[in-house]
């Protein structure tokens, strides 16, 4: 809705399989922890460059739900819980 009201978004995402579901107009996706979608607590630098990437995909991304992934790995190993 925001969109068609000419309000340009950006997801930034760490979960691939569900963005790829919902499509959203313009995706950047980091392999990173969930609820670390702009990285650690207290790393303002990447934290920066994260936001920047985001809001440069407003003029660069002219295809409705493209997903980008972000290049830069999480800097410590991470798991998470598959289920049952």
């Amino acid at each position: 809705m925001a969109e068609e009201a000419g309000i340009a978004t950006v997801c930034v995402s760490t979960g691939r399989d569900l963005t790829e579901q919902v499509k959203p107009p313009r995706s950047l996706f980091l392999n990173y922890p969930m609820g670390n979608n702009f990285g650690g607590p207290d790393d303002l630098d990447l934290q920066t460059r994260i936001l920047r990437r985001a809001l440069a995909m407003i003029d660069d991304v002219t295809v409705g739900g493209t997903l980008i992934d972000w290049e830069e790995a999480w800097p410590k190993k991470f798991e998470y819980f598959r289920g049952k």
